[in-house]
C-alpha cells in the first residue's frame, strides 16, 4: 500500500492528540482482551549471564512502527527496517510492495541478551507492536508483505516462539486466532535508507500519528521497566 498522503491530509496534525489516539484505537481492529501487557513467556524470558549480541527478526505490518517500538527497548542496540521471508535476493521496496517476492516488511533487532531476553522481545512484539490475529494485513495495509511473522535464527528461538504462541492461545488472550507465521530465517535485507528510523523523522505525518505513535506510547505505558528514550 502506498503510505503517502495528499496535501490536504496534513491538516490532520492539528487535531488534538487525544482525539487522534482514540480514532487509532477504534480503527485498529485489535482483538486484545484487555489493555495491559500480555503475560510473560513461561519459557525463554531469562536474561543471559554475560553481555553478548544476538539477533531477532519480526514482521508485523509496516516496518516503520515495529522498528520504532524496538528502538525504544532497553538492551536493543539497533533496529533495522528491511525484508525477510522471500525468494528474491536484496529486493527493493517497490518490488516487495507488489507482493510478488514473498517477503514481509520486517525488522532486524540486534540486542544484548543480558539486558533483554528473546522472550521479552516476543512479549513486546505481541503486546504493542502489532495485532497477531490479522491475516496478511495490519491496520490499513493489505497484502502478504504485511503478514505477522517471526523469523527464527536457530532451534532455540523457534522453540521459544512456538511455545509462547501456544501459551497465549491456551490462555485465550485474543478473541481471534493468532495467525503469526513462525519460519526459519533465510536472509534479511535492509530496506532503503529513507525507511530507517522513519518515525523519528516524520513525527507529524498523519500515517505515523494515527498508526505508529500509539504503539510507542503503549510500550512506554505497559513496559516502563524496559522503555528508553
Amino acid at each position: 500500500m502506498n503510505r503517502s498522503f495528499p496535501n490536504f491530509a496534513a491538516a490532520l496534525v492539528i487535531i488534538p492528540v487525544a482525539l487522534v489516539l482514540v480514532a487509532a484505537k477504534l480503527t485498529s481492529g485489535t482483538s486484545r482482551l484487555g489493555d495491559g501487557p500480555l503475560t510473560a513467556p513461561a519459557f525463554g524470558a531469562q536474561l543471559a549471564s554475560a553481555p553478548a549480541e544476538d539477533t531477532a527478526v519480526f514482521a508485523g505490518g509496516c516496518f516503520w512502527g515495529v522498528e520504532a517500538v524496538f528502538d525504544h527497548v532497553k538492551g536493543v542496540k539497533k533496529a533495522i527496517s528491511g525484508f525477510a521471508g522471500g525468494d528474491v535476493s536484496n529486493p527493493s521496496y517497490e518490488q516487495v510492495s507488489t507482493g510478488d517476492t514473498g517477503h514481509a516488511e520486517s525488522v532486524e533487532v540486534i540486542y544484548d541478551p543480558s539486558q533483554v531476553s528473546y522472550g521479552k522481545l516476543l512479549q513486546i512484539f505481541f503486546s504493542v507492536a502489532h495485532d497477531p490475529t490479522q491475516l496478511n494485513r495490519q491496520g490499513p495495509d493489505r497484502g502478504t508483505q504485511y503478514r505477522s511473522a517471526i523469523f527464527y535464527g536457530d532451534a532455540h528461538q523457534q522453540q521459544i516462539a512456538e511455545s509462547y504462541i501456544k501459551q497465549l492461545t491456551a490462555a485465550k488472550t485474543f478473541s481471534r486466532p493468532i495467525v503469526t507465521q513462525v519460519a526459519k530465517l533465510k536472509g534479511f535485507y535492509p530496506a532503503e535508507a529513507y525507511h530507517q528510523h522513519y518515525l523519528s523523522q516524520h513525527m507529524s505525518q498523519p500515517y505515523i500519528v494515527i498508526n505508529d505513535l500509539p504503539k510507542v506510547a503503549a510500550l512506554k505505558k505497559q513496559f516502563p521497566d524496559v522503555y528508553t528514550d
